[in-house]
């Protein structure tokens, strides 16, 4: 049975994560505009960012939609949701893991980052506790 596209890993080069940091950093784009960003500075031909747009359509990250004459692509996951299924994977992936191992190196890894984003995970989580218990009857 395949895995399920919540649980899927994604295999991504590097420039397919460059155009995809693209979509998700500036929205819907052609070709060209992907190009201007992500392969002109890396000395890429259009054909083959074009190719990495394709690829990340077939994988069901990235939408094509037809615009006048060109296609524009968008990214389908939010980068939130990106990360969500990827950790998830990981997770699922990892012999002997469980959900306390996951959140004790997240907050190890979070702290690292230093004590401002140690604070913004302390206010998120507040935020979640609260707004699920808006939600209980």
């Amino acid at each position: 049975m395949p895995p399920s596209p919540a649980r899927r890993r994604f295999q991504l080069g590097a420039v397919e994560r460059a155009v995809l940091d693209q979509l998700w950093s500036a929205g819907p784009a052609d070709v060209k505009a992907v190009h201007r960003a992500v392969g002109e500075p890396r000395a890429i031909s259009p054909n083959t960012v074009h190719s990495a747009l394709e690829r990340l359509v077939r994988k069901r990250l990235a939408l094509r939609r037809k615009r006048g004459r060109a296609f524009e692509y968008e990214a389908q996951l939010s980068r939130q949701e990106f990360l969500r299924d990827e950790l998830a994977a990981l997770l699922e992936a990892t012999p002997g893991s469980g959900p306390s191992l996951l959140a004790a190196a997240f907050v190890d890894l979070t702290e690292r980052a230093g004590a401002e984003r140690l604070a913004e995970l302390e206010a998120l989580l507040r935020a979640k506790r609260r707004s699920r218990q808006g939600d209980a009857p």
